[in-house]
């Protein structure tokens, strides 16, 4: 038998010690899920104070107010099943709420107009984060790691003279 150490992770160290080399503590460290802190209780008579968050996407602007509460969800006076038909539009508003725990801990209120219903849809999602960042600046972490504070920049192309739209021409006939 030799005497270098078996390859098994180990180095030895100057005393002829064995030492580990994996990452054990730094995994055990990144696999901890964070704890959301609780929405804070705003000051004012009652609990009747909002906050307000502004979100926009394509031609869509959302006034979002958000206020700790039981879970109510309002959207131009309609409730959310209402107002958006499509699962994935209902999936995205309530996004942001789900991210940081608050989905039943919030009433949420929303004016929004402009834009079609992605475009709607996307808009509510940057404001809802936008007023729950502003309700407890413990979220925004979270919301940055899933993007839901940025804004998304693209825009409906313009059309241009002489084609159809912004790219589609005219139909081509050689003859």
């Amino acid at each position: 038998m030799s005497d270098a150490p078996e390859k098994t992770g180990a180095t030895p160290t100057p005393e002829g010690e064995a030492r580990r080399t994996s990452p054990e503590p730094v995994a055990a460290a990144k696999s901890e899920t964070r704890q959301m802190p609780e929405p804070k209780t705003p000051e004012g008579p009652a609990g009747k104070t909002y906050f307000w968050g502004t979100g926009r996407r394509k031609r869509a602007i959302a006034r979002v107010r958000v206020r700790p509460g039981t879970g109510k969800f309002e959207i131009n006076g309609r409730k959310s099943d209402a107002f958006f038909h499509i699962l994935k539009d209902r999936e995205t508003i309530v996004a942001p709420l789900e991210v940081t725990g608050a989905l039943k801990k919030v009433d949420v209120w929303v004016n929004v107009k402009g834009g079609g219903t992605t475009g709607q849809a996307g808009a509510i999602l940057m404001g809802i984060a936008r007023a729950l960042t502003k309700c407890n600046s413990d979220y925004e972490p979270f919301l940055r790691e899933h993007k839901f504070l940025s804004r998304d920049p693209r825009q409906v192309e313009r059309k241009k003279y002489g084609q159809r739209g912004a790219r589609r021409r005219f139909q081509f006939s050689k003859r």
